[in-house]
């Protein structure tokens, strides 16, 4: 996977793509950053890349024409298969997004900041747009490194053991189980006895309960889709008949 960013403080991420399992994926040649200034895609002598809103209002919006003149290029030049912009505005990543982008061999995204990107722009060059949550932080950089971090977890070669992936909070829309290690009893906390017993069906199935219900107590957004899920599930094996 080749991963291009774009924006105005691309190169800020290059250290945490040299950390551990990113790190150990870029070294195996499985993954590849490039990094590009928008500034340098700028249409005067000043280098600006933003204006004032139309309408009034605080803040800066990034320039269609450096945006659209940017993102053309790097395509022409890369062969990118998909833009995506960062956006507060975008749909939610979620796993299974992360995993359709990790078959790509190349993205390039778009780091918003300020308020935003020209609406134009966007209709224009962008394929889609990805929220990392419902909050606000100070530039897209930070989201982009976070959607390369899921999304590289899905490319094979990089997880160690691809089970490991699948059992991850979220993956089956619960929320992973409580996991403890050594020492058995740590300030008088002990470690759950049916993890000591050796029994493997009773394990899965107190990990299973304990999934569903820190699920139901933290994220009951995605107990209801657990519901859902377990109410359809009939109906998905009939039609597979």
């Amino acid at each position: 996977m080749n991963y291009h960013i774009l924006g105005l403080f691309p190169e800020m991420l290059d250290h945490y793509f040299s950390q551990s399992l990113l790190g150990k994926a870029r070294e195996k040649e499985l993954i590849a950053f490039t990094y590009h200034q928008l500034r340098d895609w700028a249409v005067n002598k000043h280098h600006a890349v933003d204006d004032k809103p139309y309408g009034g209002g605080a803040g800066m919006v990034f320039l269609p024409e450096v945006v659209c003149r940017s993102v053309r290029d790097l395509k022409e030049k890369h062969s990118i298969e998909r833009v995506v912009l960062t956006s507060p505005s975008g749909k939610l990543l979620t796993p299974a997004k992360a995993k359709e982008l990790s078959s790509l061999k190349s993205v390039l995204f778009l780091c918003g900041r300020y308020e935003g990107v020209d609406q134009r722009a966007i209709d224009l060059v962008v394929d889609e747009e990805i929220s990392i949550g419902d909050y606000i932080i100070s530039g897209g950089e930070l989201a982009t490194a976070v959607i390369i971090d899921a999304v590289t977890r899905y490319i094979p070669g990089v997880v160690g053991k691809d089970q490991s992936v699948r059992l991850e909070s979220h993956e089956d829309v619960l929320l992973e189980h409580p996991h403890y290690t050594r020492p058995e009893v740590f300030e008088n906390m002990s470690v759950p006895d049916v993890l000591m017993s050796g029994h493997h069906q009773k394990i899965a199935d107190w990990q299973k309960e304990m999934s569903i219900a820190r699920t139901k107590e933290r994220r009951p957004d995605l107990y209801e889709k657990y519901l859902d899920q377990r109410a359809d599930a009939p109906t998905r094996r009939l039609k597979e008949k």
